[in-house]
């Protein structure tokens, strides 16, 4: 089961979202917030597998209420659920330790997969996101060090995809593709896909 804590600055948007998530059989809503002083007590009482986290926040702002729970309760992936979709806000969501970044206009499927991608320790990014963090080429030192097939895994994780999407389109083992990834985040000197992602533009 993944729980899940709603934040959102508006009452209709998370009961709205509190509802959709308690129709879902392999979620449970632990708590929701308004501001980010609530989300980050409640983040540490309850300790959730997700964060759905606007940044539009009263008091303390999203962006802050993020690296605050990274802090105080890692285990905790945050995704930001947000109308905004501007670069900069998105580099600074994920700097900040969100696993993830979604707009609000999103469909159901997309907002729930990704909420089960980055409870699985998966990174997510809205079409925005992708453009702004995915475009371009790995920075050279860190390609340098990367096999020809890990540079595609590579690729292929900082698109979003899961290890068993990997396998399928490369013609892989789930194994093999774990083993690959198992040696690219240390090669790149980072401890997860999100941080992966963000090496490839060098942030």
């Amino acid at each position: 089961m993944i729980r899940v804590l709603v934040v959102d600055d508006h009452p209709i948007v998370r009961q709205g979202l509190s509802s959709l998530l308690g129709t879902v059989t392999d979620m449970s809503v632990v708590g929701s917030a308004g501001d980010g002083e609530t989300a980050v007590r409640l983040a540490v009482q309850h300790r959730p597998d997700v964060v759905l986290m606007d940044l539009n926040l009263p008091g303390v702002p999203g962006l802050e209420a993020t690296r605050r729970i990274g802090r105080e309760a890692p285990e905790a992936a945050v995704l930001v659920l947000t109308m905004v979709d501007d670069d900069d806000t998105v580099l600074a969501a994920l700097r900040v330790g969100a696993r993830g970044y979604v707009l609000k206009g999103a469909g159901q499927d997309e907002l729930l997969g990704a909420i089960r991608t980055v409870a699985s320790g998966g990174a997510v990014f809205g079409a925005g996101a992708a453009r702004a963090v995915l475009a371009g080429p790995p920075p050279r030192d860190a390609a340098g060090r990367l096999t020809e097939r890990e540079a595609e895994i590579l690729a292929l994780v900082a698109d979003g995809r899961s290890n068993p999407e990997i396998a399928h389109e490369l013609g892989l083992s789930l194994k093999t593709v774990q083993n690959h990834v198992s040696r690219i985040l240390p090669k790149l000197q980072v401890r997860d896909r999100t941080q992966a992602a963000l090496r490839m533009r060098g942030l």
